[in-house]
């Protein structure tokens, strides 16, 4: 509105009006300049109102003004929308061909001018003015997008914009009551509170040096730890991002796997939003507030920006469970890991020579440690550490491990060369450099399957965007030191499983490696990265100590029933690895998993559920040897003491240092390792008239044998557990050996 408008509002509604009219303007200018830098001469632009409708499979083509909306829904419920003809493809995310469209589903015409597309599972409605509403069957509003603004280069003479791509702004209104989680691993909380995230991942911690990446080609797994610089002969990094990494969210750093990603949770449901689009950008979130029953409802605002690249967007709405499901049917079931991948991990920093990877092993199982990965984390050599480097015998080093039940991972520093008098990374890159991680990665997975074409690829990957899940699991490292730290790392762990990428875990490192570790910290990590799906020790290059058993046989034997423990579980850990690749579900999963309609849940990020069975309370504050943890409804035994508790609601439990508080759900029926190594049924008994149950899938080795999934129920018959097998067929003995608790 210019100046002109202004007077005419004026004249038209009055001075009071007017005013009103005058301020909401300069606010909405503000708002639209707030966070986009000068580029050169722009137009800015809206769709306008809608002129007509072309229906199509799914929805159809809503043509406005000055632009059109292609929208689809697909046969699962899925929504896609695009702008100025985007599509769906092509999609760095996406595995393969778009969901096919809902033939039941038909763009129809709403109300006031407005069209609409109703479903079995959503509803989505367009207003005339080009805002997008995502309901549910019932009626109720979880989204609503607001039409979209461009800023497109006019091409003028002197424009230093010569790819000609329009920044474009999407903002969104979401229920008082929702909140927010996702944007890939953030360290900063589950929850994500109101503030400004950047997608650019960070550059990783390793600085630039010359010549080619290192080799790690030889089939045992691979472990991806991009390098960052510029200039000719420079090796740049697989993680996105060439610049300064924007920030990772009020007060904390940039994280190293972001992706446009929303997750959000209301009292009216439960979906998934993803703005398929790989260029630089922010999302700025606001969460609502309630009007106490006044009807004042402030909603959740969100809104994202981008650089440049098509306005493109996938809803996906239903259940947590249905939604991660039908987000791995878009993007990709997570790979599986293998078998061994499961168990304790181990890496070295530093000079990683035959011997003293022989003497690492060594130490573990003379302390009585299982091991079951050593990783050679050692850069190439360089002036710094001109001893760095892999063995000089790296494959009959691992075929020697492999023998003894440890395998060898290597890591690799993919790099993208600059060429001499190549144009800046800044120019040429603005789209990939979001999408390298996932690039590098399939590059490395395809690899290995080439490679030993017979054994499931382990690869493990620092950066990577949406889809990396495809092709393995990241690990969560560079956190700040101190206990900040570890709350940070299972925010990282909850937050990309939310995202899709089920298998993560962050480094227990040693004093030497992250400034000073103190023995009952150095414990606290270790207890909770024991329950989490990557499990992986480090040890620094630095003074102090770096293995369990050198912060003293107190510090050793807890760390030895944690590890136990998680062993005792692999049975468990197996099931659920699996059920991440049929499902997409993450292990690790946060507490309102079950019951997101808990609003007190919601804003629990200090405890998480691994899988449907088990509770995970880990102590996070130094000095605490209780801690209180909230339970969802249902009732829960702590596995330490068997004692019985009521939810929902919140309890007080002991937290020595010896022991991390974990509960086990009524019921559950978990698939432990007994004495003798093979699959005992470990069942917590239900409540009196209630039932309860659990899945097993047996392990299959680390090749591409099929799985068959395992059910199990639970009941009380005259004061006994009985345990059977549910199959097509009806019930029938357990056929494992059970062992009752909570009795």
């Amino acid at each position: 509105m210019d100046g002109r408008g202004l007077l005419r509002s004026m004249k038209v509604f009055g001075s009071v009006e007017g005013l009103r009219t005058v301020r909401s303007a300069w606010r909405q200018r503000r708002t639209d300049a707030w966070g986009t830098p000068p580029r050169g001469p722009e137009r800015a632009r809206v769709p306008g109102l809608a002129e007509a409708a072309e229906p199509a499979p799914g929805g159809g083509t809503i043509r406005f003004a000055r632009s059109s909306l292609r929208l689809c829904v697909s046969a699962g419920g899925t929504v896609f929308w695009g702008w100025d003809g985007a599509g769906p493809l092509p999609s760095y995310a996406l595995a393969g061909e778009a969901p096919e469209p809902d033939p039941r589903a038909a763009l129809e015409p709403d109300t006031d001018g407005g069209w609409r597309v109703v479903s079995e599972r959503v509803t989505v409605a367009v207003s005339r003015h080009g805002a997008v509403e995502i309901r549910t069957p019932g009626g109720l509003l979880l989204r609503r997008d607001l039409p979209p603004r461009w800023w497109e280069p006019v091409g003028v003479a002197g424009d230093t914009d010569s790819s000609g791509a329009a920044r474009w702004v999407q903002r969104s209104e979401v229920p008082a009551d929702a909140r927010f989680f996702g944007l890939g691993g953030r360290s900063e909380g589950l929850r994500l509170r109101d503030g400004s995230y950047g997608l650019r991942s960070a550059a990783s911690r390793r600085g630039s040096g010359g010549g080619a990446g290192r080799r790690a080609g030889f089939g045992f797994g691979f472990r991806f730890k991009p390098g960052s610089g510029s200039g000719s002969g420079s090796r740049l990094g697989s993680g996105s991002g060439f610049g300064p990494g924007s920030r990772s969210g009020p007060g904390d750093v940039p994280p190293h796997l972001a992706m446009p990603v929303q997750f959000v949770v209301s009292d009216a449901g439960t979906h998934l939003v993803f703005h398929d689009n790989s260029w630089d950008g922010r999302v700025t979130l606001s969460e609502g507030e309630e009007g106490a029953g006044s009807g004042h409802d402030r909603p959740g605002t969100g809104e994202v920006r981008m650089e440049g690249g098509p306005l493109r967007c996938w809803v996906v709405v239903g259940t947590p469970a249905r939604v991660l499901h039908g987000w791995a049917a878009l993007t990709g079931a997570p790979a599986l890991p293998p078998s061994w991948a499961l168990g304790p991990q181990h890496a070295r920093a530093g000079a990683d020579g035959a011997a003293e990877v022989r003497r690492a092993v060594d130490a573990y199982r003379e302390h009585g440690l299982p091991l079951s990965v050593v990783h050679l984390d050692a850069g190439p050599p360089d002036a710094g550490h001109p001893d760095a480097g892999p063995p000089d015998d790296l494959t009959g080093l691992a075929e020697e491990l492999r023998k003894e039940g440890v395998r060898l991972v290597a890591v690799a520093d993919p790099a993208v060369r600059a060429e001499p008098g190549g144009r800046p990374h800044d120019a040429d890159l603005r789209e990939a450099r979001g999408v390298r991680g996932l690039a590098a990665a399939r590059a490395g997975y395809e690899g290995l399957r080439r490679l030993r074409p017979d054994e499931r690829p382990f690869l493990l990957s620092r950066s990577g965007w949406a889809g990396t899940q495809r092709y393995g699991g990241t690990w969560t490292d560079g956190l700040s030191a101190g206990w900040p730290g570890l709350r940070a790392s299972l925010s990282l762990v909850l937050g990309l499983g939310l995202c899709g990428v089920p298998y993560s875990g962050p480094d227990v490192e040693g004093s030497g490696a992250d400034g000073g570790s103190s023995p009952e910290l150095f414990l606290r990590r270790y207890q909770l990265a024991a329950w989490l799906p990557l499990f992986r020790t480090r040890a620094g290059t630095g003074p102090g100590p770096h293995e369990p058993w050198e912060y003293g046989p107190e510090i050793a034997e807890y760390a030895r029933v944690a590890l136990a423990e998680r062993e005792r579980l692999r049975p468990y850990f197996t099931t659920l690895a699996r059920l991440a690749r049929m499902t997409g579900a993450p292990y690790v999963r946060p507490v309102w998993w079950g019951t997101p309609e808990d609003r007190a849940l919601r804003d629990c990020e200090d405890a998480f559920l691994l899988g449907d069975s088990l509770l995970v309370a880990p102590v996070l504050t130094h000095g605490a040897d209780r801690r209180a943890v909230r339970l969802p409804r249902g009732r829960w035994y702590d596995t330490a003491t068997g004692r019985a508790y009521e939810g929902p609601g919140q309890v007080l439990l002991d937290a020595p240092l010896s022991r991390v508080p974990v509960l086990a759900r009524a019921g559950t029926v978990l698939p432990v390792r007994g004495e003798g190594g093979g699959t005992v049924l470990e069942v917590w008994a239900p409540a009196a008239g209630r039932t309860g149950g659990g899945l097993v899938v047996r392990d299959t080795g680390d090749g591409w044998e099929p799985a068959e999934i395992e059910r199990y129920q639970s009941r009380l018959v005259d004061g006994r557990v009985v345990v059977e097998r549910v199959t097509d067929d009806g019930v029938a003995e357990a056929g494992l050996p059970v062992r009752v608790r909570g009795l």
